[in-house]
């Protein structure tokens, strides 16, 4: 096989690492003192944004990996040995070189690296590590940087990528540890879990210690998130919402990414021949979002389902709303926060704007119109002083509420 130059080696690397959902800087902090001139890179200097904002806005990271060799066998990864892929691998002072020069490019913001397991797990995250390092210490690097970490390596390699990396990650695969037993033997979800934990610890260990001393070096200030496949062995949304809920509350992660299953060429009888819809991946994060940010309980969530399975026409608030028809109208201008946070149409930067203004003066149908961006749908879950659905959300159908285009699709 020809040798492959560096652009060769970033065509096969690049797209190898493109099933890696959980890329983002979300929640990083600015490395170095207000007065340090020294350093390149910073993430929240002028023009730099991160890659995941709050509101779903997208930035670039240059997103990699290490090599696409691996010695694991996961029937789900492309990547397995017994794939038959173009292999490459880089070097870290290559990954080193690549990510400054486009980052002098004004190409990206920050680095994702990821990597297959070569020779060992602990070899592998001495690779990885040695990337940060020479990033940080060598070239003085200060823009973001997630590593994806590997869960059998030495925790004191894990500590070191820390030290470096504004985010670790973990991934948990899948979302039921039978399926990760069947698709991926020579992972242990225990393994994966234990790892998971002892990252949880330290991130807890390190913010008493910047509570406690100022200048206490940082560890990861992102925190952690992991990242499982959707679709892959037959789980139902249920499952999956369960074993997210259960992932935030046992080790404070910041983020699931959700990744749905693409089929690879040469897969395995035991992996399904197509992948499932790409909106089921949407509809997951909606519901994620309503158990992180609006308040719903995941029983409020799972009330969303049918079958264990979230509707793909409708939004899980929106499911769960048509769902529980009597609580509605809301009063816009009396109702608490975790009220105004069940209406379909409100987010929640709208529902503390509302909670704001109404000290001040009662909202009307004018004023809500500009607070939210779906009035359509907002107009028949509330009550203003000059505005009463009346018994409009009594009549209305799921099918009413959705958008045009896929109405018309329904005819046929």
């Amino acid at each position: 096989m020809a040798r492959l130059d560096l652009r060769g080696k970033l065509a096969v690397l690049a797209d190898a690492a493109k099933y890696d959902a959980s890329c983002a800087s979300s929640g990083s902090t600015k490395r170095g003192s207000a007065g340090e001139t020294k350093g390149i890179g910073s993430i929240t200097g002028a023009g730099i944004c991160h890659s995941y904002t709050p509101d779903g806005r997208c930035i670039s990271l240059l997103k990699i990996l290490l090599t696409n060799h691996c010695v694991y066998d996961c029937l789900y990864c492309v990547n397995r040995v017994s794939s038959n892929v173009a292999r490459a691998r880089f070097t870290p002072e290559e990954v080193v070189t690549i990510t400054l020069d486009f980052y002098k490019r004004n190409y990206i913001e920050g680095l994702f690296l990821s990597s297959g397991i070569i020779r060992s797990p602990n070899y592998t995250m001495e690779q990885l590590v040695q990337v940060a390092r020479l990033l940080r210490e060598t070239h003085h690097y200060r823009g973001y940087i997630h590593l994806k970490t590997i869960p059998d390596a030495d925790p004191c390699l894990i500590e070191q990528a820390g030290l470096y990396a504004d985010r670790l990650s973990i991934n948990v695969e899948l979302p039921r540890e039978q399926s990760l037993t069947k698709l991926a033997p020579q992972k242990q979800a225990g393994s994966i879990r234990k790892a998971m934990g002892g990252l949880r610890v330290r991130l807890e260990e390190a913010e008493d210690e910047r509570k406690r001393m100022r200048h206490a070096r940082r560890f990861a200030p992102a925190g952690q998130s992991t990242q499982m496949i959707v679709g892959a062995d037959g789980e139902s949304d249920r499952d999956i919402i369960r074993s997210s809920v259960s992932l935030y509350s046992g080790y404070k992660l910041k983020r699931v990414y959700y990744s749905a299953y693409s089929p690879i060429p040469g897969s395995s009888q035991d992996l399904p021949a197509k992948k499932p819809p790409l909106i089921r991946e949407h509809r997951l994060y909606q519901a994620d979002w309503l158990y992180r940010f609006y308040e719903f309980s995941v029983d409020d969530v799972l009330a969303a389902t049918t079958d264990g399975m979230l509707d793909l026409d409708l939004d899980p608030k929106l499911a769960w709303a048509l769902k529980h028809r009597t609580l509605f109208p809301i009063d816009v201008n009396t109702a608490p926060r975790e009220h105004l946070l069940r209406v379909p149409g409100l987010g929640v930067k709208s529902v503390d704007k509302i909670l704001r203004v109404r000290r001040l003066a009662a909202l009307r149908f004018a004023d809500m119109a500009k607070l939210s961006r779906s009035m359509k749908t907002l107009q028949d879950f509330v009550a203003l002083p000059d505005w009463h659905p009346g018994k409009a959300l009594d009549r209305a159908t799921p099918a009413d509420f959705l958008p045009a285009a896929q109405k018309q699709l329904s005819l046929f």
